[in-house]
């Protein structure tokens, strides 16, 4: 059974009040929200990165920002972790597409990175980039986990945004399907 979105770190951390509180909103250059995450963010390319993100100025009792992606449609009672961000300064701002963040935490795969969505092929998943605006800054080495990061930032939350990626793997479609080449029709040796 999927974790689910209610596992989400929004749901632990924040009120529906505060989403989008005081105008606060994360977007991409690379995805609208509820849009498909370009196979170049993903395991399916060999230099995949993590995905551009900008946000507006958060509500002015920001001190710190923090970024979380988690995947609920995994199997489990917690979503899998993609990416601890933590460190970015209370105004409006973005990442570059690859950019490394001031401070990461460990993902899933305790590695302190985005971790590249991979899926079985046909299977599709959501990937929610969830922006907090903290009245505190966050006291946590690199390198924390998603339980210390959430136990930090517990009752510290003053607005957020939320922005929804959806991933299908589908292998590679630029390979083509076989199942449509007749073999006998293909001249192997030029002539």
């Amino acid at each position: 059974m999927p974790a689910g979105h209610t596992s989400l770190a929004i749901a632990k951390l924040a009120v529906p009040a505060l989403i989008g509180a005081g105008g606060f909103e994360l977007s991409s250059p690379a995805f609208e929200d509820g849009e498909k995450l370009d196979p170049s963010f993903t395991a399916d390319e060999e230099d995949a990165v993590a995905p551009p993100l900008e946000w507006s100025d958060p509500p002015g009792s920001a001190m710190e920002l923090v970024l979380i992606v988690e995947d609920p449609d995994v199997s489990g009672s917690e979503p899998a972790c993609h990416w601890l961000v933590w460190g970015l300064a209370p105004q409006k701002g973005r990442l570059l597409e690859g950019e490394m963040p001031p401070k990461v935490g460990k993902n899933s795969q305790r590695n302190s990175e985005w971790q590249l969505p991979r899926l079985p092929e046909g299977e599709e998943h959501h990937y929610v980039f969830q922006l907090f605006a903290l009245d505190t800054p966050v006291e946590l080495s690199p390198g924390s986990d998603r339980d210390a990061l959430i136990e930090e930032m517990e009752g510290h939350v003053v607005a957020a945004a939320i922005l929804t990626a959806v991933y299908e793997s589908g292998g590679d479609e630029d390979e083509g399907e076989w199942d449509d080449v007749d073999i006998d029709q293909i001249d192997f040796d030029g002539n």
